[in-house]
């Protein structure tokens, strides 16, 4: 196997080594979510199609994407407020491929060459190191936290920041936060990849208070085909610098937070909510308290429609739009080098049709993965006699 092809070795052992990284963690983070399945959208059937998708069409698109733009340049341009190359789309692009890998397998084994693997796991390995900083770690588990957002950006989101006033200052910021919140949910079809938080930042002069900071993405009418249900959504991208004080934050790598106490929005006693829509890569503009209260309404009207329509949705649409969303999670490292429109989007394309069906059938499960099991099979490793 390994003299088949000039480089096959190497090929196996790179993608083994970021296999064998990915593999515990994945498995941790997939054991600690609460069940995939809603009574409205399918989503294990979506994510199921769309990873195997991703399988079968990531190594091409990453390549188009590389020559455009270096992976590790899209990683260091990520790092600025309203771009979701973010946590959770690094961790994602990764791992969809890699859990492609395994239902792909189960049908196709043929499809599987360690040269893709390698490829697509060097290029997120490229992307996410740089989006750390290139400070030697990959992605939030390996410390905790997420701080792309450099000085100079911290200190434009501080110098936003209004005191906390009282207790129903706080319950309104509260109560806008959850808005939009719920509002990306449903336009991203059951997941939270609409939001990212990063942190925690430290705030100078201020011990025992730090800077949370989470992004709205994509709020208003965007790629998404239904989300025209959003037009009148004042603002695509929002982002919320949150001062918290006497919390412990860690950052997750599906871009969410975790906190103690886990009550940490009661501990909140500073907010600034900025935009970067029409602004130079890494501008923010404040966007005024009085200018809420007319987003909650956009919001919420948008909200509404988007649920009928789903609701009048059959399986099938449900699954398509799902998977879009997923699969799409490449776009954005797209649109950074430049070549987002002259790649294809749509999905499902290549998955076989009678595949397709199988696998949009599945329904959702809480079962676990066994202790003794490897979350992602490594490949073969060829001896020493064969590769040298």
């Amino acid at each position: 196997m390994a003299d088949e092809v000039p480089g096959r070795a190497d090929a196996v052992a790179a993608a083994n080594r970021l296999i064998e990284y990915h593999g515990p963690i994945s498995k941790a983070l997939t054991q600690e979510r609460t069940s995939l399945e809603s009574a409205l959208i399918p989503v294990t059937a979506y994510i199921v199609v769309a990873c195997a998708e991703a399988f079968l069409r990531y190594p091409e698109m990453m390549r188009r994407i590389d020559a455009a733009m270096p992976a590790e340049e899209i990683g260091r341009r990520a790092r600025r407020p309203g771009c979701q190359v973010n946590t959770c789309y690094l961790w994602s692009i990764s791992n969809f491929f890699l859990l492609g890998r395994k239902i792909m397998g189960m049908v196709h084994p043929g499809a599987d060459d360690p040269v893709d693997t390698a490829y697509v796991l060097d290029f997120w390995e490229r992307a996410a190191l740089a989006y750390r900083g290139d400070d030697g770690t990959r992605q939030a588990w390996d410390t905790g936290t997420a701080t792309p957002y450099d000085t100079p950006t911290v200190e434009a989101l501080l110098a936003g920041v209004r005191p906390i006033e009282d207790d129903e200052h706080r319950a309104r910021v509260k109560r806008f936060g959850a808005t939009l919140v719920n509002h990306l949910f449903l336009l991203y079809f059951d997941t939270r990849a609409g939001y990212g938080d990063t942190g925690p930042y430290p705030v100078p002069g201020q011990p025992g208070r730090t800077l949370l900071v989470r992004d709205f993405y994509r709020l208003a009418e965007g790629d998404f085909p239904w989300s025209s249900v959003a037009r009148d959504v004042p603002y695509h991208h929002l982002t919320a610098a949150m001062v918290l004080e006497d919390v412990q934050t860690t950052i997750t790598d599906f871009g969410t937070s975790n906190h103690v106490p886990e009550d940490y929005l009661d501990h909140l006693v500073g907010f600034a909510l900025s935009t970067t829509d029409g602004l130079p890569p890494g501008e923010l503009r404040l966007v005024p308290p009085e200018e809420h209260d007319p987003i909650v309404a956009a919001v919420r009207k948008a909200q509404g429609q988007h649920y009928r329509n789903i609701a009048a949705m059959d399986r099938d649409e449900k699954i398509r739009a799902g998977a879009y969303v997923y699969f799409t999670f490449l776009r954005p490292f797209a649109e950074l080098a430049g070549v987002a429109d002259e790649l294809d989007w749509s999905v499902p394309r290549d998955l076989p049709e009678p595949v397709y069906q199988l696998v949009s059938a599945m329904q959702g499960e809480n079962a676990g993965v066994p202790e003794d099991e490897a979350y992602y099979e490594p490949y073969y490793k060829p001896s020493s006699a064969t590769t040298g």
